[in-house]
């Protein structure tokens, strides 16, 4: 499928553009241009037809007041980032397992089917667009969101026959900002992220909608994030709101929670889970309950805490905060795995460790 370009003529200065990466935060500016394709079906042709690939200015979105997505929530998104290397090209991560995944999504939240070549080349197209957006400093890259969502203008409770699907970019820092350092997680008890048959697998907005009440009770007890456990088994781990969780046991064993449904299948989660194999450590997923974190971690058979995704790559978890009871040590240090998969991570995005995988696609 073929992009066609129509670039805006009102393009951040140099000096404007200059500021924002010197400082870029997370997800708080965003590049010149968008990548936008359109998909219709009909009554009689629910396979529908995607067209009309462009570039254009990034901008509102014109909408009528009842599509679809306003109403009854038909969207889906992922996130991916694209990496400055030391000889100027630009690349991403694992472009095809988000594809794929966006694609389950869609099946999940019956939205169209997208090729994973042309959601790779929605991404060249817009990074070439906009590459010097793409900062360079350490921890740094261009953030690229692609969503899809329902847009046909219609209150039946249906899935919408006109959808558009966009990505747009954004120079981005450290999620947390600053210095890496072990963050606090919140335990929520009140709250689910996701129910058994619902969406928990799927990446879409409402699983984070629904994540949002907690985050805040998170905030007012001065944690980073919140972790959301299944009340109907022992009180299992499942995720945190937007990251996975990792334990390394004092063995150098590696334990994930189980993908069970409601818990998302992260790139980066696979990515580690791999990169830990190569290293010859044992990987199990399977459900570890609050019980038994509370438990490993005051005899020592948990040695290491993280969280993992794409926004933030990997994040030490210091402290557990449930209630009043505290898990962890508040002023814990990252661990040596921790780190070491860290650095292996980053630095095979950033072209300063070998890609073993072929992980890496250049965009520009």
């Amino acid at each position: 499928m073929e992009f066609i370009e129509d670039l805006s003529t009102h393009r951040k200065s140099d000096q404007e553009r200059a500021e924002i990466l010197a400082n870029p935060g997370f997800g708080d500016f965003f590049t010149d241009h968008t990548a936008v394709i359109d998909w219709a079906a009909t009554a009689e042709d629910s396979t529908g037809t995607w067209s009309n690939a462009r570039i254009e200015p990034y901008g509102p979105i014109a909408m009528d007041p009842a599509a679809s997505v306003l109403h009854y929530g038909q969207e889906i998104f992922e996130g991916l980032k694209a990496y400055r290397h030391a000889d100027g090209s630009v690349w991403t991560f694992r472009p095809h397992a988000n594809a794929a995944r966006l694609n389950r999504s869609a099946e999940r939240l019956a939205l169209p089917q997208l090729d994973e070549d042309v959601f790779v080349d929605s991404l060249r197209n817009l990074v070439r667009a906009d590459v010097q957006w793409v900062p360079n400093g350490e921890g740094e890259a261009l953030y690229l969101r692609p969503f899809m969502i329902a847009t046909e203008a219609f209150l039946g409770v249906r899935a919408a026959r006109n959808v558009s699907y966009r990505v747009i970019a954004s120079p981005a820092g450290n999620y947390f900002g600053g210095e890496l350092k072990p963050v606090g997680i919140w335990v929520s008890h009140n709250y689910a992220r996701a129910g058994r048959g619902g969406t928990g697998s799927a990446k879409c907005g409402g699983n984070y909608a629904a994540s949002l009440i907690a985050q805040l009770e998170a905030e007012q007890n001065g944690c980073k994030q919140v972790l959301f456990l299944d009340p109907f088994n022992n009180e299992a781990v499942e995720e945190l709101g937007g990251m996975n969780v990792f334990f390394v046991m004092k063995s150098g064993k590696l334990v994930t929670p189980r993908l069970t449904g409601t818990i998302l299948e992260g790139i980066t989660r696979s990515s580690i889970i791999q990169l830990a194999q190569d290293r010859g450590l044992e990987v199990e997923e399977r459900t570890i309950t609050l019980g038994e974190w509370r438990e490993g971690i005051a005899n020592g058979d948990i040695a290491e805490v993280f969280a993992c995704g794409t926004a933030a790559v990997i994040t030490p978890i210091g402290v557990l905060k449930n209630g009043d009871e505290l898990i962890g040590d508040p002023e814990a240090v990252a661990g040596a795995i921790t780190m070491a998969l860290r650095d292996e991570l980053l630095g095979i995005q950033t072209g300063a460790v070998e890609d073993r995988h072929g992980w890496l696609e250049r965009l520009v």
